[in-house]
């Protein structure tokens, strides 16, 4: 893992590392790169995850393709809204019919 104050930063073309004072502010200027890198790469990741667990509760759905889906998924926001959304909510959705909707609410709800 990383230890604080033993940070190595390395320049291309460069065979050896630079040093910096760990108190400097071209260090914290790094750290905070580094760290706000880290952040946007693990949320991009994290919404990747949460996507796809989205999809694919989605796809067992019989008679949904990857169309429907998006549509669905573009009217409400997001499986969780699709999930409160009625009978009705559903059928207004532009190429959901009330049978597709029918096979929609029974398959998030159980029954």
């Amino acid at each position: 893992g990383r230890k604080p104050g033993l940070e190595s930063i390395f320049i291309s073309g460069r065979d050896h590392s630079v040093s910096l004072k760990p108190d400097s502010s071209a260090m914290h200027l790094l750290q905070q790169i580094r760290d706000e890198a880290h952040r946007f790469a693990i949320t991009a990741h994290r919404k990747q995850r949460a996507k796809a667990r989205v999809h694919s509760e989605l796809q067992d759905i019989p008679g949904i393709g990857a169309k429907k889906r998006r549509d669905l998924l573009r009217h409400f926001g997001g499986l969780k809204e699709i999930k409160r959304a009625s009978l009705e909510d559903l059928a207004k959705v532009e190429g959901i019919a009330l049978k597709t909707a029918k096979i929609i609410y029974d398959a998030l709800h159980g029954d």
